[in-house]
């Protein structure tokens, strides 16, 4: 890539894990104390100040909400130091609110960067249906098939009974038939409450119990898994997925295909993208932050698709630089 000031020439997830770190180790505190929005402020304040450092001329296009409701790190923001190269980002500083305010499982401060223009604008739909798996389902990927025959194709597959299929679902009213579906065809359901970028990680990792993640979720997460996917492998496909009425209208309006499967290329369209997430609490994909005093610790995961690295990162972060960094306190 010669165009510097349009391509990025250095592997840019090695910076954005210190944003990711930050955002962690700052959600961290509140682990447990049953507020959602003060961990997901937290993790904001402390991620915007982090990525204000890095060498990019960035534009959240995957953020926190419109301007009147963020107002930091919301769609349209502009951040990085500035300087070339010039890329889009999709950033979610906590996904997993309710999971860090009841201290359950795999929550994650999650950030994913593409070239300018590459990265898939929802508009005005803010779910998606999803289905995501291993490399070798690709063709098997379709939400026009039930979810049912897809379950037993991948069994077959695989070579496998369809009772060793898990498919990972989000624990929603609006998924009882589906769930109803995969558990007649035999397979295995595994319910979440929240964090689907995490499950998406799952359902594609050849290392994990899982087959297939499915179902409605949030669209940011499908570009920010999208993004991950392009650099661990495995395939998705999502579909915009309007609330209502007035939403589908407005997604008309605005010149979306609400019938088409977007692809991960489809949502992220650029074959050089960078992904990092660090664990805020401990779950299958990522540890998470440990205080021990004079210290804490992280555990991140740090991905380029262009050169297919994958780097799990466990850092060490000393008590007197952690308020520097990102306004952690201890005790």
């Amino acid at each position: 890539m010669t165009d510097t000031a349009q391509h990025p020439d250095r592997n840019l997830a090695l910076e954005l894990v210190r944003v990711t770190e930050a955002g962690a180790l700052a959600a961290s505190r509140l682990v447990g104390r049953g507020d959602k929005e003060a961990a997901d402020q937290a993790a904001v304040d402390a991620m915007r100040h982090m990525v204000g450092s890095v060498t990019m001329d960035g534009i959240v296009v995957i953020g926190e909400g419109e301007k009147d409701e963020a107002p930091m790190l919301f769609n349209g923001e502009e951040i990085g130091n500035g300087q070339p190269p010039q890329v889009d980002i999709a950033v979610d500083p906590l996904e997993g609110t309710t999971l860090t305010a009841r201290g359950m499982p795999s929550a994650l401060s999650v950030i994913a960067l593409s070239e300018r223009g590459s990265m898939f604008d929802p508009g005005p739909c803010v779910y998606m249906e999803k289905l995501a798996g291993g490399s070798d389902l690709v063709d098997l990927l379709d939400l026009d098939q039930a979810i049912g025959d897809v379950v037993r194709a991948v069994a077959q597959r695989r070579k496998i009974d369809v009772g060793d299929v898990t498919v990972v679902v989000l624990d929603r009213p609006r998924h009882e038939d589906g769930i109803a579906e995969i558990r007649e065809a035999g397979a295995r359901v595994r319910l979440i409450s929240d964090g689907d970028v995490s499950a998406a990680l799952l359902a594609v990792s050849d290392r994990s119990p899982v087959d297939l993640l499915w179902g409605v979720g949030g669209t940011p997460e499908g570009v920010i898994s999208a993004a991950a996917i392009k650099c661990t492998g495995g395939h998705m496909v999502g579909r915009l997925w309007p609330r209502d009425d007035e939403e589908r209208r407005a997604a008309l309006d605005a010149g979306y295909d609400l019938d088409r499967q977007l692809t991960v290329d489809d949502l992220v369209a650029s074959d050089d993208c960078f992904f990092s997430a660090t664990g805020v609490t401990d779950g299958d994909v990522l540890q998470g932050v440990r205080f021990h005093g004079d210290y804490a610790t992280t555990e991140s995961l740090v991905m380029r698709s262009r050169s297919g690295t994958v780097r799990r990162v466990h850092a060490r972060h000393d008590r007197r630089k952690l308020r520097a960094m990102a306004g952690v306190r201890f005790g």
